[in-house]
């Protein structure tokens, strides 16, 4: 069991959702925060209920989609309590496009933010884990991850590279004592369609009625940061929804049949 007192951890995706959830959850541990995300007056209102909690926290709001600028976060990060001992890779960005129709300038803005950001921050961060003996790195995924899905052709692309790349880590740097905890939501009560882009980059702006009905962010966080102490390879959270990974991995056939139907939003 890994314990959350005193440890560094910084999360991005962290103003709202998941993110602040867990954020909130690891501030009562005594934990130190870094939180990330584009909007700076929520990061600090999420922080100073942080920091009521219990919990030292700071704020660095960035845009991961500028790839370039990652180099400085990380040095920034790691400025606040001088290393950094849990990496959570939260943030993202959905997508409401056909994939012929979607333009090619928003497939690699969602590259970006969903898979190059965390890839790089990960890469960065490596060299002072394992020099500090060892670390954990846990990631956001989606169960669009395991399966392609209706509208979301970009979006599920991002989440698949996540996998390839987080489990070839964890293989790669086990003996270092690197950890990767792979987090694969279902549908939770996010605003994620709400920020979602559709075919021309333009906003989604409205919240959909299967998010909505998922389950709560708290009810996330608790088993998030559970399989994170417990250093869990892989934690599936939602509800029904689920199951659609069990049949795509024992019913690959029936798995295509049903995705072919599934009436998008």
């Amino acid at each position: 069991m890994l314990f959350i007192s005193n440890k560094t951890i910084w999360i991005t995706g962290a103003s709202s959702g998941i993110g602040e959830a867990c954020a909130y959850l690891f501030a009562k541990e005594n934990a130190n925060l870094i939180l990330t995300a584009l909007e700076t007056d929520k990061l600090e209102t999420v922080k100073q209920k942080c920091l009521s909690l219990g919990g030292k926290c700071e704020i660095l709001p960035y845009d991961l989609s500028d790839i370039d600028g990652i180099d400085e976060l990380v040095k920034k990060a790691l400025s606040f309590f001088g290393s950094i001992e849990i990496m959570y890779n939260n943030a993202g960005i959905s997508q409401r496009g056909l994939a012929g129709d979607t333009l090619f300038a928003v497939d690699k803005k969602i590259m970006d933010v969903n898979f190059f950001a965390p890839v790089k921050i990960t890469k960065l961060l490596l060299p002072q884990m394992i020099a500090n003996g060892g670390g954990t790195i846990a990631v956001t995924t989606s169960i669009s991850g395991r399966f392609g899905f209706p509208l979301r052709s970009a979006y599920s692309s991002s989440k698949h590279a996540l996998y390839g790349f987080f489990e070839t880590l964890h293989a790669e740097y086990y003996d270092k004592n690197v950890r990767v905890v792979i987090v694969c939501p279902g549908r939770v009560q996010t605003n994620i369609s709400f920020y979602a882009l559709e075919k021309d980059g333009k906003q989604h702006a409205k919240l959909d009625a299967g998010q909505a009905g998922g389950i709560s962010t708290d009810a996330a966080a608790k088993k998030i940061v559970k399989a994170i102490k417990k250093q869990k390879p892989e934690v599936l959270v939602g509800s029904k929804e689920l199951l659609m990974v069990y049949i795509k991995r024992f019913f690959p056939r029936l798995s295509r049949r049903l995705v072919r139907k599934i009436k998008p939003e």
